[in-house]
């Protein structure tokens, strides 16, 4: 079934067997990533209703609406220390609770203003459970270990830092009406007057090595600490997660882990954002329609065909009622929606409009033929001088083996598909222009 209004926490999966850890990292978002592959045929364009109470992955709206002024830090937030300060004195508390762990070089960036440093970490085998170890699988799970530091080693812009995610965040709370937000470095002192400071912390890369198959599981940390009181409002820990080959994830000059490095990236730091301030949940259906140049295949509407490099694509909402978020949400008319639109090819985001009115789009400039793309919509609720955004547009399976999974955060194969967008609606550009 397809209907968008059921729990989205994130799963956090248990390391049981051979683990490798990334340390002393962070994660961030660059914008644009990809997935190529088919849809299953297990999947249909039948929508079904549910009447399943809601329960929201996000900070709640009151919470929400006593924040105006926030402040993001790249790092965990420390613990059991005063957070005060103005720009004429130092602030104590901010630099403890930063990453640690080993570091082979440090890069200096500056994002609007602030330093930004980026540690390039090295991944690590505990030797009690690599011990354990037969000599062939030792020696698999070494090259696997080496081509991956080595990556590390020697990006220039290696995407796992704390420091990129607290941009990516930032980023994505600029949108967000209302807020002021500023992206300080910890050693900043923090304005009087900052309703909370917003810590975001990578926490890791795992490595469940089963069999052949090696799950890559990208962890984050956020805490909103307010100010006035000294209380945590809101504390979260996010996963993404996504599997394939020990092969798969090394040939090709590690480009699937390059991949797989970019949507954790993505991924996690528009969660955060989202989850804090500017993601609701709506009781609704959202799925792809035809068009006049995108046809269904087999009658599937998450599965379509064009010959068109610059195709309309089309779809359709409906609001469910019955929500909680007071009187604005059932007031919603169809002149207060508008949409964003992504489109993904294997590797990056290649198409991106923001604001679009009616529910399709025609694209304004052309996609390479001879593809197959990922692509998704989501609503945004204009009321008043307010905007608030849904969800994007995902299939939903509501089958037994995905109970315990959670679409765009656990992947099933990343060579298939990223786990971000592997249930995003399939588009495949046939080869030959018209």
């Amino acid at each position: 079934m397809h209907t968008q209004e059921q729990h989205r926490g994130l799963m956090h999966t248990v390391i049981s067997r051979v683990t490798l850890l990334v340390v002393g990292a962070t994660a961030a978002y660059i914008p644009g990533w990809a997935a190529q592959g088919q849809i299953s045929s297990e999947q249909s364009s039948t929508i079904q209703q549910t009447n399943t109470p809601v329960s929201h992955t996000h900070m709640s709206e009151a919470l929400r609406s006593t924040v105006k002024k926030i402040v993001v830090i790249a790092g965990e937030s420390p613990a059991n220390q005063g957070i005060t300060g103005s720009y004429e004195k130092d602030t104590p508390g901010l630099v403890e609770g930063m990453d640690s762990g080993s570091r082979i070089g440090t890069i200096s960036k500056e994002i609007g203003g602030v330093p930004i440093n980026i540690p390039i970490s090295i991944l690590k085998i505990p030797g009690a459970i690599y011990g354990g170890l037969s000599g062939a699988a030792k020696r698999e799970i070494q090259e696997f270990r080496d081509a991956l530091t080595e990556d590390l080693a020697q990006a220039a812009d290696q995407p796992l830092t704390n420091d990129g995610l607290g941009s990516d965040v930032y980023f994505g709370l600029r949108s967000v009406p209302g807020l002021d937000t500023k992206l300080f470095a910890p050693t900043t002192p923090i304005p009087n007057d900052t309703d909370a400071i917003l810590y975001v912390s990578f926490k890791g890369v795992t490595i469940d090595i089963q069999g052949k198959e090696a799950i890559l599981t990208a962890a984050a940390s956020v805490t909103l600490h307010r100010l006035s009181d000294g209380k945590d409002l809101y504390e979260r820990a996010i996963q993404y997660q996504d599997r394939d080959t020990l092969k798969n994830w090394t040939e090709n000059e590690n480009a699937l882990w390059h991949d797989y490095a970019n949507f954790a990236r993505h991924y996690l730091g528009r969660e955060i954002s989202a989850e804090v301030f500017d993601r609701i949940e709506l009781r609704h259906e959202l799925r792809p329609k035809e068009s006049d140049t995108v046809a269904r295949v087999k009658k599937n509407d998450w599965h379509g065909v064009s010959r068109s490099t610059s195709p309309t694509l089309a779809w359709e909402l409906t609001l469910l009622g019955g929500d909680s978020y007071g009187s604005w949400a059932s007031a919603i008319d169809v002149s207060d929606i508008y949409y964003d639109v992504e489109i993904y090819d294997m590797h990056t985001l290649v198409y991106a409009e923001d604001q679009i009115q009616a529910p399709l789009h025609t694209l304004v400039f052309e996609i390479d033929a001879c593809k197959t793309y990922r692509w998704s919509v989501r609503p945004s609720y204009h009321i008043g001088s307010d905007i608030k955004f849904g969800e994007w547009m995902r299939f939903d399976p509501d089958t037994d083996s995905e109970i315990d999974t959670v679409k765009g955060s656990v992947g099933r194969k990343a060579s298939d598909a990223p786990a971000y967008i592997q249930d995003f609606a399939s588009l495949e550009i046939k080869c030959g222009r018209r």
